[in-house]
């Protein structure tokens, strides 16, 4: 074997004129996990150099994908050093053959190879897939369309809050006794569609605040306001008895909500779109009854509320109930698996009334849903290289 080794250093001083030491042994070629000669040498980024089995078996059974020695994390999936491998072989065949010859009855070392050789091109595809991403990204993206679409929303609340906000946000800031007949009617309009058609009656009357909490409901149905359907009479009567309540006018839209809690509203403005799942428990356990509760009704309705006209909808949502069984499996489903979903609905359920921000909700939803879903399918791939 020694004279083997010399012939193959006089053939390598030969074809690369430089003098090489005649006193190399294998022990100069070992690796450093089995301390025997290297076989497929495969270098990291640390310079470390291992077997490719004892590398695969190292990483399978430490589930760590580092150098065995520096712990140098290995960014990339190491590859065989070929210079390193051709060097060994012409100068140890006869080693390099009888090691061959056992790994290949080694059925444990061949299966590590396979899940080892696996994760590699698992790896490569990962890469490509992080390759094309930030080209997308650089190109547009979802982020891109993300960014826009947040960068549309607050240019809309900036125009709305100066042109309109501060109009639909005044009655509920001010007190009922100090509104004016043209606020009332206001209070009216913003009931629904449904009870437009009373606000001239109101007008012709010059109901101010001081008057309207004094009407009993009996002087409904007389002049002049004459309202002759009773499911009309009874949403008007219970919407005054929460104002009466809380002597200012409740929230009945987002824009009220967000005058009368700023605060609430931009942290769950944010939080939603951040964290959806933790905000929703974060609503349940201790905001249920005026967010959690109105949130469950609107976007796991059940089917006989699906067919319930807005009056009918209306004076449910004054006194909502605790969710059914029905609803709260519906809700469990989408919350785990399609939280962005019930924001979707939830914004859904306002269109009549927010026009154009229940569009972008919707729209920042599905682009979120499907982010998320691209996110957990690469989570699962990742898990089944090991």
């Amino acid at each position: 074997m020694e004279e083997d080794v010399k012939i193959e250093i006089d053939n390598c001083e030969r074809s690369s004129g430089v003098k090489l030491d005649r006193n190399i042994s294998v022990s100069e070629f070992s690796c450093s996990c089995c301390y025997d000669i290297l076989v497929n040498p495969t270098t990291l980024n640390c310079g470390h150099s291992f077997c490719r089995h004892c590398l695969a078996q190292w990483w399978l059974s430490s589930t760590k994908t580092e150098c065995p020695i520096c712990c140098d994390k290995c960014e990339e999936f190491p590859k065989v050093n070929i210079l390193l491998r051709d060097v060994i072989e012409k100068l140890f065949p006869d080693t390099i053959k009888e090691k061959y010859e056992h790994l290949k009855q080694n059925f444990d070392i061949a299966r590590a190879l396979q899940a080892f050789n696996k994760y590699g091109i698992k790896q490569s595809q990962l890469s490509s897939w992080d390759r094309q991403a930030n080209h997308q990204r650089g190109g547009g993206g979802f982020s891109g369309v993300l960014t826009a679409l947040k960068g549309v929303v607050v240019v809309l609340l900036v125009y709305y809050r100066v042109n309109q906000a501060c109009e639909h946000g005044l009655l509920a800031h001010k007190a009922v006794y100090k509104w004016t007949p043209e606020e009332v009617v206001l209070w009216l309009e913003q009931l629904g569609p449904w009870a437009s058609h009373y606000k001239d009656r109101f007008s012709s009357g010059k109901v101010n605040g001081r008057l309207l909490l004094t009407l009993a409901e009996d002087e409904f149905s007389k002049e002049p306001y004459s309202i002759e359907s009773t499911s009309h009479r009874k949403a008007i009567i219970m919407e005054l008895e929460r104002v009466k309540t809380l002597e200012v006018k409740p929230p009945q839209n987002l824009w009220e909500y967000k005058a009368i809690n700023p605060g609430k509203s931009l942290f769950l403005l944010f939080a939603l779109d951040a964290s959806p799942r933790l905000s929703m428990l974060y609503m349940y356990l201790f905001d249920y009854t005026e967010t959690f509760l109105p949130f469950i009704h609107s976007t796991c309705p059940l089917q006989e509320e699906d067919k319930e006209d807005n009056i009918t909808k209306f004076i449910r949502f004054q006194d909502l109930q605790d969710p059914t069984w029905t609803q709260w499996c519906e809700f469990l489903v989408k919350y785990v698996f399609l939280p962005y979903q019930l924001l979707a609905e939830f914004a859904w359920d306002w269109l009549e009334v927010h026009y154009w921000t229940s569009r972008l909700i919707i729209v920042n939803a599905v682009i979120l849903s499907m982010v998320e879903l691209i996110a957990f399918w690469r989570l699962w791939s990742t898990s089944l290289l090991w």
